[in-house]
């Protein structure tokens, strides 16, 4: 998201005229302009209208008590092309529920000054600021009230808050030596006990002192917010010296500190009003680093796998899931991003959601922020099964992006269905030379090179084990489970869902003692085949909670009859155009996929061989494209030792395995027909 809840702290005024003056993230005063079934049209300025679509309200449309001419609070989500101005929910809906508010004039004099605040109208309410050492004494009980009072005077009547006797400069927000802002000067003094973050949901108006690592900084346009954890929990801290002014710049990701402030609950979030700040130096941060070590070693480790159903394969891996469920386990209470990726199939989704299941409760057990679960766990589905250079590219720019801007931390990326294979050595190589965290979960094929790409990989086929009969579907919901038991029964259908084929009887009696028979399974696993189709790059969070978790309402089934009738009528067209071609004593069925499917539209290539594979009874099915094939048998079939055949025969053809988990082969199209011929005489040679 590019956006996160303290960025509500300050509101703005546009007085700009057009669409591209806005400032994609920044929270704007607007009038409700009027409804429609999608959401609400907010003027933001003559001339200058957003949408907030429904999807962005925290509740229903029609709960909305909102008026033509009403004034709300909305952000600016982006900007498009057209000028068309997408709309995010503020939860603060009064201007007094803000640290301050700006006047955003693109073309004017005016732009960056501070709106006064006005008890008659929707203006900001008063701003507390981190204090200067003056409230630290009256915090350690050196001056009382009334000290303070004769102490903003002189002897001759003049007030002296915030002017220096000898020359008459400011010195309330500036150190006089180096310039700094005097937050970065605070130091705890006030006689506190260090209390943990876990016990702050009690302490709401209590002053505390915590002790622990700065694990996040972000710059607002209001606070500098720093999220501390300690052994028990984190907690964002907010340090105010004037909007958008970074608050104890020595203070930085990994500092071990002290920190005094007043606890408050500021819109269903804890939060600390940061008072006085300490970087920790010696035995003291020693000992905090050490209770930190302690604290999340014992924390991170489960005791054992945690299995939905004893079997062979999974067996031979419960030490790899407890493993891997450690590394989860540590990156949460870390307060380091958790990035998921797996395929946008029906096995990769219901992987990912497995995993996506599990760390939400840590995420938001550990951190009190609303948001929490959102920037700290990203589920982002691969068109493909290989994590290619792309995919990598894609994900360092992000990581690094966020380091730069955010100061978080780098990632555990945990490769779901997909990074098992040689294929995706590159783009694992080049997380590695960030230092990104990866783990691969993979129950099909692997390949035992990438476990130097990876610090753990989870694989039952490199533990020497038969995993013929396991998903990753099931393999995920496994390691799910270890990571978080309490989830264990949400997670008892997922397997049988993952199954395109006959799932294990074990399976299907685990969703059936759970309330999910054969029909609702076989709904549930073709919904999500459709879903998973379009917008394949999206993870669809909440539409895929409520068909594998929520669903009480028929949704699986409306989106099942959907998939059915698309897929069965493509299934038809294809039938009617697949050349059958008999080869020795097997049958050859190849499908021009680029002349007889409908390429954009669903069902997917892969999905369409897949289902003419278990409708007919043909040895092996081709479907081929411009620039390559895919290859779908019932026999075991070594993908790569068909390409390097293949490659022999027509070594001008630039024939590769591109996914071995696909069945999928490149080659140069301006030699498509040499190439296939060449792959199917290979393929058929290797099935004999």
């Amino acid at each position: 998201m590019d956006w996160i809840t303290h960025e509500e702290d300050v509101w703005f005024d546009f007085r700009g005229s057009s669409p591209d003056q806005l400032v994609s993230g920044r929270y704007y005063k607007g009038t409700v302009d009027g409804f429609a079934d999608f959401g609400v049209f907010v003027d933001l300025a003559p001339g200058v209208t957003g949408l907030l679509h429904r999807s962005e309200l925290d509740r229903r449309l029609e709960s909305l008590d909102w008026e033509p001419g009403d004034t709300v609070f909305v952000q600016v989500k982006n900007v498009r092309d057209n000028g068309n101005v997408d709309l995010s929910w503020s939860i603060r809906q009064s201007g007094d529920e803000f640290r301050g508010a700006q006047v955003h004039d693109p073309d004017g004099d005016a732009d960056g000054e501070t709106i006064e605040s006005d008890d008659d109208d929707d203006g900001p309410g008063p701003v507390r600021q981190t204090p200067t050492p003056d409230h630290d004494e009256a915090l350690n009980g050196d001056a009382d009230a009334d000290a303070d009072d004769e102490s903003d005077v002189d002897a001759d009547g003049t007030d002296t808050t915030d002017t220096d006797a000898a020359d008459g400069t400011d010195t309330t927000d500036t150190d006089a030596a180096d310039g700094s802002t005097a937050a970065s000067a605070d130091e705890p003094t006030a006689d506190l006990d260090r209390v943990d973050v876990d016990s702050l949901d009690d302490r709401v108006g209590e002053t505390v002192r915590l002790e622990g690592e700065i694990v996040g900084v972000r710059q607002t346009s209001g606070p500098t917010v720093f999220e501390l954890r300690d052994a028990s929990g984190a907690v964002d801290c907010a340090a105010f010296v004037e909007a958008g002014v970074r608050a104890y710049p020595d203070v930085e990701v990994g500092s071990l500190v002290r920190l005094d402030g007043e606890v408050e609950r500021r819109y269903d979030e804890l939060q600390v009003e940061t008072e006085a700040l300490e970087i920790l130096a010696d035995d003291e941060a020693a000992d905090v680093e050490r209770r930190l070590a302690d604290a999340l070693t014992a924390e991170a480790r489960p005791e054992s796998a945690t299995t939905l159903v004893d079997g062979d394969a999974v067996d031979a891996v419960a030490e790899d899931l407890v493993d891997a469920a450690e590394t989860i386990r540590r990156a949460v209470l870390e307060s380091r991003p958790v990035v998921v990726r797996h395929a946008a199939t029906t096995d990769g989704y219901v992987a990912g959601a497995a995993i996506e299941r599990a760390v939400l409760p840590l995420i938001r057990e550990e951190h009190a922020a609303a948001d929490a679960e959102y920037h700290y766990f990203t589920r982002r589905p691969l068109e493909e099964s290989v994590y290619d250079m792309d995919d990598a590219t894609n994900d360092v720019t992000r990581m690094l992006q966020d380091r730069d801007r955010h100061d978080e931390k780098l990632p555990l990326v945990l490769l779901v269905g997909t990074g098992s294979t040689v294929e995706s050595s590159d783009g694992l190589g080049l997380l590695g030379i960030y230092g990104a965290r990866r783990v691969v979960v993979d129950a099909d094929v692997a390949d035992a090179a990438v476990a130097d790409d990876c610090e753990a990989i989870v694989n039952p086929g490199l533990a020497g084990a038969d995993a013929a009969d396991l998903s990753t579907g099931t393999l995920a919901a496994t390691l799910a489970a270890t990571v978080d038991p309490d989830v264990a029964d949400d997670l008892s259908h997922l397997p049988a869902v993952s199954y395109w084929g006959d799932a294990p009887e074990a399976y299907v009696s685990l969703a059936s003692e759970a309330g999910y028979d054969a029909d609702r399974t076989r709904e549930l696993r073709e919904a999500i085949a459709l879903e998973a189709y379009y917008q394949s790059y999206e993870d669809k969070r909440e539409l895929i909670t409520d068909l594998l978790f929520d669903d009480a309402g028929g949704l699986a089934g409306h989106i099942s009859e959907q998939f059915r009738r698309k897929l069965d009528a493509e299934v038809d067209t294809a039938t009617a155009n697949v050349e059958t071609r008999d080869e020795g004593d097997l049958t050859v069925e190849v499908l021009d996929t680029d002349a007889y499917t409908h390429r954009f539209d669903f069902p997917p290539t892969s999905l369409l061989l897949d289902e003419l594979g278990r409708r007919r009874d043909a040895d092996l099915i081709v479907g081929v494209g411009t620039d390559e094939c895919y290859l779908r048998s019932a026999g075991d079939l070594d993908v790569r030792g068909v390409a390097g055949d293949a490659a022999e025969r027509v070594d001008d053809a630039g024939i590769t395995a591109a996914s071995v988990r696909d069945g999928r082969i490149e080659f140069l199209s301006g030699r498509r027909d040499a190439a296939v011929d060449a792959i199917v005489a290979a393929a058929v040679e290797r099935l004999a």
